[in-house]
């Protein structure tokens, strides 16, 4: 018996490391799922909409699409989930445009045209600085509500606490990539992740008024997450949960789209 054990762990010990391994090298791989376009791709989206770049540091050209309202009263900088580019993620914008207020979606590096490839947390932090640099010298931040979804709820947080946005608005949230890990694979150490983007100490910093969005039927990112953040807001934020929501949908979700109405207004 005793050495039937060994043997076992001898297979499953290699395996393990093996596996840590490739989840660290390969992490971008299993987090970021882009989709690359060429550069004179043309978008087809039936309202008005402006092309925008920056350089990046390290000199790569980073894209996004600023959505134009007919009369603005102010900007969503919305930063969308980890998979497709602005092509179909573009398409959320109607949402906001029709509550009167124009939307700003960046391409993170390696979606749609944006250059380069992710690398870092820092680095994907600073180059969304940037673009939120861009657009906050067309509008006044009174003004600029900062929007994350799923993987861009953590960066978003980020911006919201970096800087000084009338409101944070985050759907489908994560509490941290840690905490994320721990409760998905509980059998892998947090030390592999390269990407942290804690949610719960970006919340902590932030000066503006926090709205959470979460499905309780979340299959991706778990409900409790925005439980756990709760603690995080202060008095008058809020945590609104929609029933029988899933994770991906929640732009379409009529419950969101009246709490939304009544937040903008």
């Amino acid at each position: 018996m005793k050495s039937i054990l060994i043997n076992i762990l001898t297979i499953l010990i290699p395996l393990y490391v093996v596996i840590c391994l490739v989840i660290y090298f390969f992490q971008e791989r299993l987090i970021f799922f882009p989709e690359k376009l060429k550069q004179d791709f043309v978008f087809g989206f039936p309202q008005p909409f402006e092309e925008l770049t920056v350089r990046s540091a390290d000199d790569n050209s980073l894209h996004g699409i600023l959505f134009k309202a007919k009369n603005p009263k102010g900007l969503v900088f919305y930063l969308h989930g980890n998979a497709g580019s602005l092509n179909s993620w573009g398409d959320v914008a109607e949402t906001y445009t029709s509550l009167d207020y124009d939307v700003f979606l960046p391409d993170y590096r390696g979606y749609g045209k944006s250059e380069g490839k992710i690398t870092s947390e820092s680095q994907f932090i600073s180059d969304l600085q940037l673009m939120y640099d861009q657009v906050k010298s067309r509008y006044d931040e009174k003004n600029i509500v900062v929007l994350g979804y799923s993987i861009g709820s953590g960066p978003a947080a980020a911006i919201a606490a970096a800087n000084n946005p009338r409101l944070l608005i985050l759907q489908a949230p994560y509490y941290s990539m840690t905490d994320m890990l721990k409760h998905t694979y509980p059998f892998l150490p947090p030390f592999l992740l390269k990407y942290k983007f804690d949610t719960n100490r970006y919340l902590d910093a932030c000066k503006m008024p926090v709205v959470l969005f979460h499905g309780e039927h979340d299959e991706v990112i778990y409900y409790g997450s925005s439980v756990k953040l709760k603690a995080h807001l202060k008095h008058s934020d809020t945590l609104i949960t929609l029933y029988r929501q899933t994770h991906n949908g929640i732009t379409e979700n009529l419950q969101y789209q009246q709490a939304l109405a009544g937040i903008l207004q």
